[in-house]
C-alpha cells in the first residue's frame, strides 16, 4: 500500500465558526477521520505546516510547502496539501515551478464548505486528492469537484459553487468518479515519471506588481513604480494583448522601464485562450517596446512564474528566456 503525507495549511476545509468568523480550527488528523474509506487506498501520515485562511498565504509559505515536500520525497509515494481555495491556484502554480521533477504526485485540494458539514464538498475533494496522490501520476496537480487539473493551469473561477476551479487553456488530466481515477489527457507530467533528478528551485522575489489595463491609464503611473523598488511588472491587457499609444502613450513608459532592466510581462484580462502580440499593431508595437509575451499561460501562472524567475536571476534577458521557456507545462494548451 502506498504511503502519502498530508500537509495541512488551514483553509475552509478545516474551518469552524468562531466569534470573529469562520477560520481554520481542525487538525489534519481531524480531516482524515471524516473519510475513513481512505484506509483502503493508502497509508497516511499527517503534518500541520500552516493554519491560516489562504488569503493570508504569502510567497514565503509557498517556499515552505515546496521545501516540506522536497525533504519528504524519499519517504513517501505522494503528497496531499489541504489548502484554502482563495489562493490555492497561486500555491499550485508556484509549486509547479519550485518543485521540479518530483517523480511523484503532489496534490492540492480544498473546499467551499468545512469538512464538518455533511452537505459540503470537502469530504469528496479530500478523498479524491488521496486517490490522485496514490496514483502513478507525477508532478503538481489540483483535485476539485472530481476534476484532476495541472497545477500550472488551475484557476478559481467561481466564488461559492462547488465546481469552483477550471483547468484554463489545458484539458483535464483526469476525472474521479466512484473512487476511481480515469486519465483523460496525455498532457501530464510524463517526463517527470520515475523521480529522476528531483530539484528544489525555491528562490522567489515577490516584488511583482500587477496592473489591470483600463482606458485612461496614465503612463506616468508606470514610471512611478520604479520609485517603489518594484522588480517586475505584469500588465493584464485587453484580449490578445497590446498597449495604447494614442492619447496616452504607454509604449514609451514601458520602453523606459525595460531600458532600466525591469521586466514587463504582458498577460490578458480574458480568462480563456491565448495572448498573441503578433496580429495587431498595438501588440507588435508592444513587442518592439520590450514586453515579454505569455501565450496561453494563465494570469495566475504569469504572476507566480515572474516571481520565480526573479528569484533565479535579475538579468533581464535571462528572465525573458525563463518566462518563454516551458517549465511545468504552463505553456502547453493541448
Amino acid at each position: 500500500m502506498k504511503k502519502v503525507l498530508l500537509l495541512a495549511t488551514g483553509g475552509t476545509i478545516a474551518a469552524a465558526k468562531t466569534d470573529e468568523g469562520m477560520n481554520p480550527q481542525l487538525t489534519p488528523e481531524d480531516l482524515v477521520a471524516y473519510i475513513p474509506e481512505v484506509a483502503d487506498i493508502c497509508q497516511i501520515d499527517c503534518k500541520t505546516i500552516l493554519n491560516v485562511d489562504s488569503t493570508n498565504v504569502q510567497p514565503e509559505d509557498w517556499q515552505l510547502m515546496a521545501k516540506e515536500c522536497y525533504a519528504a520525497l524519499p519517504y513517501y509515494d505522494g503528497f496531499v496539501i489541504s489548502h484554502g481555495t482563495d489562493t490555492l491556484s497561486y500555491s499550485a502554480t508556484a509549486l509547479s515551478f519550485m518543485l521540479q521533477n518530483p517523480g511523484k504526485p503532489v496534490v492540492l485540494t480544498g473546499s467551499q464548505m468545512s469538512i464538518s458539514d455533511p452537505e459540503g464538498d470537502a469530504r469528496k475533494n479530500l478523498l479524491d486528492a488521496f486517490i490522485t496522490a496514490a496514483s502513478d501520476l507525477a508532478g503538481v496537480y489540483v483535485t476539485f469537484y472530481g476534476k484532476v487539473m495541472l497545477g500550472s493551469h488551475t484557476v478559481k473561477i467561481r466564488t461559492q459553487s462547488f465546481d469552483a476551479f477550471e483547468s484554463v487553456n489545458a484539458p483535464l488530466v483526469g476525472r474521479i468518479e466512484n473512487n476511481k481515477l480515469e486519465i483523460l489527457s496525455d498532457l501530464k507530467y510524463e517526463r517527470q515519471a520515475g523521480g529522476t533528478n528531483p530539484k528544489l528551485a525555491a528562490g522567489l522575489d515577490p516584488r511583482v506588481f500587477v496592473i489591470k489595463l483600463i482606458p485612461g491609464f496614465d503612463p506616468e503611473w508606470l514610471r512611478e513604480l520604479v520609485k517603489l523598488d518594484i522588480h517586475g511588472i505584469v500588465i493584464e491587457a485587453f484580449c490578445l494583448g497590446g498597449l495604447p499609444f494614442k492619447g496616452r502613450d504607454l509604449l514609451s513608459a514601458v520602453n523606459d522601464l525595460v531600458d532600466q532592466g525591469i521586466p514587463v510581462v504582458m498577460s490578458t484580462q480574458v480568462p480563456f485562450e491565448t495572448t498573441d502580440l503578433t496580429i495587431y499593431e498595438v501588440g507588435i508595437k508592444a513587442l518592439k517596446a520590450g514586453v515579454i509575451p505569455t501565450g496561453v499561460m494563465t494570469s495566475v501562472a504569469v504572476v507566480t512564474k515572474l516571481m520565480w524567475a526573479l528569484g533565479q536571476t535579475k538579468d533581464l534577458e535571462e528572465i525573458r528566456e525563463i518566462m518563454m521557456q516551458d517549465i511545468a507545462l504552463e505553456t502547453k494548451d493541448r
